[in-house]
């Protein structure tokens, strides 16, 4: 059974370490689980994300910016990402496409279906089967961010242009409740993790009720 997961929400909302702790549970369940980011993954779309991440690089445009986050989505797709759901592989990933849209689209004002178009040749169409909201206020997740010692290039926008971000992933996950499920991520990491877990059980038991290999 092959199963695409994808968490997502604002600067500091939690979901690395969310991603992580989903992932050796579901290991520990018996799925075969790869764990990824974007950008990121294989070593073209992490020099990528160097580029992407790098404070050295403020004078990007956004239509850059947009167009290197889908170049290194293109390679993870189909370097990592394709090839392990197509062994019936479970994947388990620190933001996908949802992330340029709401970045770059609604943050950037991008034309949204552009995007959506340039996102669709990228990925060869390929979609999540679910997706995490983590949400929480603007000025409380960049507050983390300040925090832990991994402020970059894209945390440093203005304070309108995350609150942007923020409404832009709300209005996703409104206009597609049956892939998106949103989470408050002002609550304690536990809590969280545990309502994860019973939200992907839940719909992995849906798409195989019989067997959790």
């Amino acid at each position: 059974m092959s199963s695409f997961i994808t968490l997502e929400g604002p600067e500091g909302s939690g979901k690395t370490t969310q991603a992580e702790q989903l992932a050796e549970y579901l290991r520990a369940q018996g799925f075969d689980v790869l764990l990824s980011r974007e950008p990121g993954g294989p070593s073209i779309s992490e020099q990528i994300r160097h580029v992407l991440t790098s404070l050295d690089n403020t004078a990007m445009h956004p239509r850059t910016e947009f167009l290197l986050f889908s170049a290194s989505r293109a390679q993870h797709v189909h370097e990592v990402i394709r090839p392990h759901l197509a062994e019936g592989g479970l994947v388990v990933c620190d933001r996908f496409y949802d992330a340029s849209l709401a970045y770059q689209g609604y943050g950037h004002g991008l034309d949204l279906d552009t995007l959506r178009s340039i996102t669709a040749f990228a990925t060869g169409g390929l979609q999540p089967d679910l997706t995490l909201l983590l949400d929480l206020p603007v000025e409380q997740g960049l507050h983390r961010r300040e925090h832990d010692g991994n402020w970059n290039r894209l945390d440093a926008y203005d304070l309108e242009f995350h609150h942007r971000v923020r409404q832009g992933y709300l209005a996703m996950a409104a206009a597609e409740p049956e892939r998106w499920v949103e989470l408050d991520a002002r609550q304690p990491p536990d809590a969280i993790q545990d309502k994860i877990r019973r939200i992907v059980e839940t719909r992995l038991a849906q798409h195989d009720p019989g067997t959790h290999k």
